[in-house]
């Protein structure tokens, strides 16, 4: 299902882009808000040195909240393509961190009460901006602006299946083109980790995935069946699809190098 457009997503998104990676360029184009794919060192961006993960297709934050306070031993990088996705994300993420709340009327209000007015910048504090940033850019184009063995894992949870013609297959997050990606940007002994819905992607992924120089560390067909399924973190999709009777499937894969 398609976001609606989010109201000044452009001048939202600049006033949280202290928290966008990389954050010191963002180009309005017809009052669309996207990043330069430029790629900045990490050391420089966040407060900490932790070793970096990724996860590919944020949508509305929910996962990379949670998972960003549950594990702060790491930095993360939230990637997410559609700017009036990526906009919810960024505030929600911001609200959680305590840096306060987007105003009524427009404008972001810190957490001291200041308003920040539709369109200015709202300076944060390295040390306050916590180990998440947000990039708001096509996944492919991204990726390869990655150094190699960059990065301590990668998550993509509920991707588009892309399953309504067979020359859609390419435009699949686990797609060959991307997990060789994967398997170049990951760490040694790294983790890739996936959750769907869909069972012909699942399917999919598993085959590309073994066939492109990964192991299979771990697969589920009902993940929620599982006993130590307590620490999943359960996603705005993966809970509209429980409601529905369907059943999450799950995989860790690691890249034998």
């Amino acid at each position: 299902m398609r976001m609606r457009k989010k109201p000044h997503g452009f001048e939202r998104l600049l006033a949280l882009s202290d928290l966008l990676y990389p954050f010191e360029e963002i180009i309005a184009e017809d009052r669309t808000a996207k990043n330069s794919v430029r790629l900045e060192d990490p050391g420089t961006v966040f407060a900490s040195e932790h070793p970096l993960k990724l996860e590919v297709g944020c949508g509305k934050g929910d996962f990379i909240c949670t998972l960003s306070e549950k594990e702060p031993c790491f930095n993360y990088i939230a990637l997410e393509k559609v700017p009036d996705v990526a906009v919810v994300a960024v505030e929600k993420y911001a609200s959680r961190r305590g840096l306060g709340r987007l105003g009524s009327n427009g404008g972001w209000v810190a957490s001291d009460g200041t308003l920040y007015p539709m369109g200015t910048k709202y300076p944060i504090e390295l040390s306050k901006r916590g180990n998440t940033r947000f990039a708001v850019a096509e996944a492919s184009e991204f990726l390869s602006g990655m150094p190699d063995e960059s990065l301590a894992g990668i998550i993509a949870n509920f991707s588009d299946p892309w399953t309504r013609k067979s020359s859609y297959s390419k435009r699949r997050l686990t797609s060959p083109e991307f997990v060789l990606d994967y398997r170049r940007v990951l760490l040694p002994g790294a983790l890739f980790s996936f959750k769907t819905d869909d069972e012909k992607l699942f399917d999919y992924t598993l085959e590309t995935l073994e066939g492109s120089g990964f192991s299979i560390e771990y697969s589920t067909r009902d993940l929620h069946s599982e006993k130590d399924s307590g620490d999943n973190i359960i996603t705005e999709y993966e809970r509209n699809f429980m409601n529905k009777g369907m059943t999450i499937k799950k995989l860790i894969a690691r890249p034998v190098k």
